[in-house]
């Protein structure tokens, strides 16, 4: 295991994702697999070096000695509640439905146009969405007139 790509800063910090899932070294190897990521450990966690981050990936379990009141639950496939999700930026959103959705990628849209931005999601297989979107070459001004109401 080569240490130096783990996020593990020598000064600062770093901001990973980690997602509460059904099986961890599936879904490294879906992550790795779909995005071109690496994994650098499989077992629990696994963790996927993902473009400039990271992802950590884990059972469900709890509570324990640092989250002493806390459980971690996989979402369920079939949930339609979101409490939060990935947001991958593109520099073009066209060829990376293409190449996600050939590698098995499920877009729950083609990309869509949502004025400041080219907007899809993917469902994964425990049920997140991930976010990809493009900024359009000129966005307004106000991004925030573009988005409203839009989300």
């Amino acid at each position: 295991m080569d240490l130096s790509e783990f996020p593990a800063p020598q000064e600062g910090f770093v901001i990973t994702q980690f997602l509460t899932v059904s099986d961890a070294v599936a879904s490294a190897k879906y992550y790795a697999h779909i995005f071109g990521g690496k994994v650098l450990h499989e077992g629990h966690p696994s963790f996927v070096k993902l473009a400039n981050t990271w992802l950590i990936l884990n059972e469900g379990g709890g509570p324990t000695a640092d989250k002493p009141e806390y459980i971690l639950e996989a979402p369920t496939p079939d949930s339609r509640t979101v409490q939060s999700f990935l947001n991958i930026r593109v520099a073009d959103i066209q060829q990376c439905y293409a190449d996600w959705q050939a590698r098995g990628a499920e877009f729950l849209t083609p990309p869509q146009d949502m004025g400041a931005e080219w907007r899809a999601y993917i469902k994964d297989p425990d049920g997140y969405i991930i976010e990809v979107g493009q900024m359009k070459p000129n966005p307004p001004a106000t991004l925030s007139n573009t988005w409203d109401g839009k989300e």
